[in-house]
């Protein structure tokens, strides 16, 4: 139980720590010091995560891994959106 909590507030901080990133995107409309394939390959590695944490929590265990990289998958999905859209200005 106690792992589990763990995960969840170092998941939720790793998570979360992309937040002031989108509002500064979102603000400035500037991705220029940002790297696209970056962001990309984040992307790719939390998705195989995904797929083991998916697999943890149909077993019974790893909610709180499944929970927390959800999280981070949608985050960082959206960094690499707003990347695509404000890149070309």
């Amino acid at each position: 139980m106690l792992l589990s909590v763990l995960q969840l507030i170092g998941g939720a901080i790793l998570a979360l720590g992309y937040i002031p990133q989108i509002i500064q995107i979102i603000r400035t409309k500037s991705v220029s010091d940002l790297s696209l394939r970056s962001y990309l390959l984040m992307v790719v590695g939390i998705s195989l995560m995904e797929a083991y944490a998916v697999s943890l929590a149909i077993s019974g265990v790893g909610l709180a891994f499944l929970i927390t990289n959800t999280v981070s998958l949608c985050i960082v999905s959206i960094v690499v959106v707003l990347i695509m859209r404000y890149k070309s200005r």
